[in-house]
């Protein structure tokens, strides 16, 4: 950003302290106008035509302007991928604890990647990975949607799971 004598453009659509349009004007008459209030000169749209300057506190301008970084920054949420992996010999215990788990993941915003591992000999029978997985996503239905069918990769069969924006939020 230019301030004050910084701005090269010949002419610019000036806007007063108050927010008010004072026109178009030369860049002297406009550096003579905000010496007059006590302020500065920012150039806030370079690329318009003519370009836009403001006549401001250049240093309540570059507080404000990081504070309101600062709060976007804050309410810009990055979603995170998490991963939970499901042996194939799971109980119902342990799977109840799983599914709790992703229902936290997925009510946060992040998307699961649920993984059934498969060990040793475990190999020859796929479809029973693929009965538990079909299990896990039928009693998540209600909260999630997968982004795509499960794949096998090696000794492992995953899914990429995420909340479902048409559910009813329990937590709300």
């Amino acid at each position: 950003m230019r301030i004050n004598s910084e701005i090269r453009a010949r002419e610019l659509r000036v806007i007063g302290a108050s927010g008010e349009q004072l026109g178009i004007m030369s860049r002297f008459e406009a550096l003579d106008a905000a010496r007059e209030a006590g302020l500065d000169l920012v150039e806030i749209s370079p690329n318009a035509a003519p370009p836009v300057a403001k006549i401001v506190d250049w240093g309540k301008y570059q507080y404000q302007k990081m504070k309101e970084q600062q709060r976007n920054k804050k309410s810009a949420r990055v979603s995170e991928i998490k991963q939970m992996r499901i042996g194939l010999k799971i109980g119902q215990g342990d799977l109840d604890i799983k599914m709790r788990k992703i229902r936290k993941f997925l009510a946060d915003g992040d998307k699961v990647k649920i993984q059934v591992v498969f060990r040793g000999r475990e190999m020859a029978h796929p479809e029973i990975g693929r009965a538990l997985l079909d299990r896990v996503l039928e009693s998540l239905a209600d909260v999630a949607v997968a982004d795509q069918k499960p794949v096998m990769a090696g000794k492992n069969l995953s899914v990429m799971i995420r909340s479902n924006p048409n559910a009813k939020n329990e937590n709300a």
